[in-house]
Formats: C-alpha cells, structure tokens, sequence
C-alpha cells in the first residue's frame, strides 16, 4: 500500500464507518495519547520496566498502526499530501546531514 493509498483509505473507513473526523485539536491530544501507548509498550519490552499483567496482550505492531491512523487523519484533515511531505523532508534530510553524521565522533 502506498501513503496516497493509505490516506484514501483512512478517509473512506472515517467516512463510511468513522461517520465524521474528529476536530483536528481532539485529534492531535488522540495522537498524544497513541504515542504514549507506543513508549509505554516499548519502555516495557525493549527498556528496563516491566510488565503490568494488564500489558501482557499488548501488540508494539497494532500500536504503531494506531499512531500512524491518527496521524493520516491530521494529514487528511489538514490538506497535507504526506507522500509530498515525506518526499521533500527526505531530501531537506539529505542536503543538512550530507556530512554531519559521518564527521561525528560519537556515532564512531
């Protein structure tokens, strides 16, 4: 699946099953709350917490889905073509780190 086609997707299932988008300030805190389901997963799986025994059906993958979901609706909402936007971030990306990574001593 490509972004575009994510995006049309994501608009069809919130206009067929969603019924409406969410304003875009209830979806930016909805964002908020996804991110911290993705660090709070990855805190207990890959860093020193443990856990909860709530936690034990937690799926890193379906939680990532969800950011991505929620960030497709702010693009869809807010008329940004991310294909576009990924595009040109990349090569801003591209031009600022052309040297920097490579020269830094730390990453050695």
């Amino acid at each position: 699946m490509t972004i575009k086609e994510a995006q049309q997707l994501v608009d069809k299932w919130i206009s067929t099953t969603g019924i409406r988008y969410f304003n875009e300030l209830t979806n930016t805190a909805i964002l908020m709350e996804e991110v911290g389901e993705v660090a709070r997963v990855m805190a207990r799986q890959y860093g020193e917490q443990s856990f909860k025994k709530s936690d034990t059906e937690v799926n890193l993958a379906d939680e990532m889905a969800d950011v991505l979901f929620v960030l497709i609706c702010l693009a869809n909402q807010t008329g940004i073509d991310l294909t576009d936007a990924l595009e040109k971030n990349m090569e801003k990306k591209n031009i600022r780190d052309a040297d920097r990574h490579r020269n830094n001593e730390k990453l050695k």
